[in-house]
């Protein structure tokens, strides 16, 4: 069995979308609209502390809506889908980390 590789720290585009990980499904992947994932990416990056604890989801989920365009994200609409989608990619690609603790928290690897 050849050793698996990390992938790669930034989704690949492919006809105009992004092409997202779900680290909760290996090897599978998603489209993605390139303009909300950089502005969510940009938004957890920024708010996610480099360490554990980290943040609940529904930290995340609060935190980053400050620093969400409204041009992309009018009134914080969809940004909790778009979290998520961003945080399983992010994770998959081992640029954040879950603690094994309940609730799970996230943070910067």
């Amino acid at each position: 069995m050849a050793p698996r590789t990390k992938p790669n720290p930034e989704p690949e585009l492919r006809d105009g979308k992004l092409i997202v990980l779900n680290v909760n499904h290996p090897g599978n992947e998603s489209r993605a609209d390139p303009q909300k994932y950089a502005d969510m990416r940009a938004a957890m990056l920024k708010v996610l502390p480099d360490a554990p604890p980290g943040l609940t989801q529904s930290e995340v989920f609060a935190a980053v809506k400050p620093h969400l365009p409204q041009a992309t994200f009018p009134a914080g609409k969809a940004s909790g889908w778009w979290a998520k989608t961003v945080q399983l990619d992010l994770e998959a690609r081992g640029i954040l980390k879950r603690t094994n603790k309940k609730p799970l928290t996230w943070y910067r690897a």
